[in-house]
């Protein structure tokens, strides 16, 4: 696997971790779209991966579903999954660290954010704008 690729699984892992300990969100909001816009990944390899590294939570059947059907890689799981552990634990210490207004102000400006995201790139892939 190319270092970069292994860099970029890093960040994927640490950035999810830290806003998943900082606002308490899922991971593969953050996993899946990580690993398709900078590693590259299908959507189903990301999601298979994803599920991958989420798996203790999530459930085995899906994981070895989307492994059946070769959409899961195991080394950038494990990578993310280290990477994840501490991001969440430094996400953690930073949410602890904020007050209460000022954290739902971060969160809310995240959330809209992502969902403006998501909605210029569904309208961009149906060729809308």
């Amino acid at each position: 696997m190319p270092l970069s690729l292994v860099a970029v699984l890093i960040a994927i892992g640490l950035v999810s971790g830290i806003l998943s300990g900082l606002f308490g969100i899922g991971g593969g909001v953050l996993i899946v779209p990580g690993l398709v816009y900078f590693a590259g990944f299908s959507q189903h390899l990301a999601i298979g991966t994803s599920l991958a590294i989420l798996l203790p939570p999530v459930g085995l059947a899906a994981v070895v579903e989307y492994y059946r059907h070769g959409n899961v890689h195991l080394p950038s799981a494990f990578i993310v999954a280290a990477a994840l552990s501490v991001g969440g634990w430094l996400g953690a210490l930073v949410a602890n660290r904020i007050g209460g207004p000022y954290l739902r102000l971060a969160f809310g400006l995240f959330v809209v954010a992502l969902g403006c995201s998501l909605v210029v790139g569904a309208l961009r892939r149906l060729a809308w704008i």
